[in-house]
């Protein structure tokens, strides 16, 4: 049964606090990496049949594979799919950057940023308990926005060799230029490095478990990653007007992802608190991951009554959950004082599932209280931004004493002399 804490008994740090079930990981990927590195595919075939069971032919997803599966996927789903995929791609393409020139009222002096889409993305989307073509419209969507020449799916596929229709049904809506069958670390180290058939990637994105995070660590300065991802967390700040029933059920939608993800409720009112408490308990039963979901309220999941709602709000800023929900009669009124958190999901009728699927803001979000200094996944990431400066020489030469005295002042000779030189008579 979830616990129930006076706000006094715990420190801000002990509210998401969940032990590392893993342990240390490092080893073992690093090994894989190693092997995929040197091997390439034939690494990528036998870990497919160690962890997936499955024995393949080819490790890329072929264009008949991926009709078939769309032909299967009821088409209420598809439907979805496509409102989903419309809503995301309204959204970010409000996110789009132009490049721009700097007009400094200086003659003969031109500055200014380009910002060009990185050349190919590498999307890793879990299979294992669920699967997820939420994750493909999240993390494919920005990139195509962003003019990403070439974007690639590796997900994990089940024991017959074939990836869920649904992951397919997702990538194609998406615009998705490639799918191969790799998971784990794996998947990681073949779009880091390349194999003979998996292209080797500028970036990779995307969630996954101990492994996956672990190996993105790893590569990281081979290629870029997104964000280093931990268990999902949800922390919903509930005044006495909520209904426990809503509450409860936000909280599970979280803890129903894996044991180790993490719900929180604050709330002024220890009669919500009870209530919600005791509507777990009628809950979770009814929850076809009752398991994972019983655990991750157990071990995890706390209740924190709090003097005032403003109290909550201090602790979603100290604590920079990944999704905050605000079951509040005005939620607007305490918008600008929330300044760490992944996603923010405002008032009774906004379940954080709302932003997982439909809504159009990324669920691709920063976890372990790294929206202190991080962003969700947007069309940011899959650019770049490259500066130029143009000076004529006229305008060099206003400047080019003060550019040497400030070099000599760092004690760098030749970077004075590059200034100075073009302004030496010729001897």
């Amino acid at each position: 049964m979830i616990k129930i804490y006076e706000y006094s008994a715990l420190t801000n740090q002990e509210i998401f606090d969940r032990a590392d079930p893993t342990g240390d990981v490092s080893g073992v990927v690093s090994e894989i990496i190693e092997d995929v590195r040197k091997n390439g595919d034939a690494a990528l075939y036998k870990y497919c049949e160690k962890f997936d069971k499955a024995k393949l032919s080819s490790l890329e997803v072929t264009s008949e594979e991926i009709e078939e599966a769309f032909n299967t996927v009821e088409p209420e789903f598809l439907r979805i799919l496509e409102k989903a995929a419309e809503n995301i791609r309204e959204f970010h393409a409000a996110q789009k950057r132009n490049s721009f020139v700097v007009n400094t009222n200086k003659t003969g002096v031109v500055i200014g940023q380009k910002v060009i889409p990185i050349e190919k993305a590498g999307l890793y989307v879990p299979g294992g308990t669920a699967a997820y073509p939420s994750t493909v419209l999240m993390d494919s969507i920005p990139a195509k926005i962003a003019g990403c020449k070439e974007i690639c799916i590796c997900t994990p596929p089940s024991s017959d060799g074939k990836v869920n229709p649904v992951i397919l049904a997702a990538a194609k809506i998406a615009g998705v230029d490639r799918i191969f069958k790799v998971g784990g670390a794996q998947a990681i180290a073949a779009l880091a490095y390349g194999t003979e058939t998996v292209s080797k990637v500028d970036k990779i994105v995307g969630p996954g478990n101990a492994f996956v995070a672990e190996a993105k660590r790893q590569v990281y300065g081979k290629v870029s990653i997104d964000m280093i991802a931990g268990p999902s967390e949800i922390l919903v700040i509930a005044d006495k007007n909520s209904d426990p029933v809503f509450v409860a059920a936000d909280l599970l939608s979280q803890a129903e992802h894996d044991k180790n993800a993490s719900a929180v409720l604050v709330t002024e009112s220890m009669e919500l608190a009870l209530a919600v408490q005791k509507e777990f308990e009628r809950q979770i039963p009814l929850l076809q991951r009752e398991e994972i979901a019983r655990i991750s309220i157990d071990n995890n999941g706390k209740i924190i009554v709090a003097p005032d709602i403003e109290t909550g709000i201090k602790i979603a800023n100290e604590i920079a959950p990944e999704h905050l929900e605000l079951c509040l009669d005005d939620p607007f009124m305490y918008l600008d004082s929330i300044k760490n958190a992944g996603s923010i999901f405002m008032g009774r009728y906004c379940p954080e599932a709302l932003g997982d699927y439909f809504a159009g803001p990324n669920h691709t979000l920063p976890t372990s209280g790294t929206a202190r200094f991080s962003s969700p996944l947007s069309v940011d990431d899959f650019v770049k931004k490259t500066q130029f400066t143009y000076y004529t020489k006229e305008a060099l030469s206003e400047v080019y004493k003060d550019i040497a005295y400030f070099a000599e002042k760092e004690g760098l000779e030749a970077h004075a002399k590059s200034a100075t030189v073009r302004f030496e008579e010729i001897k």
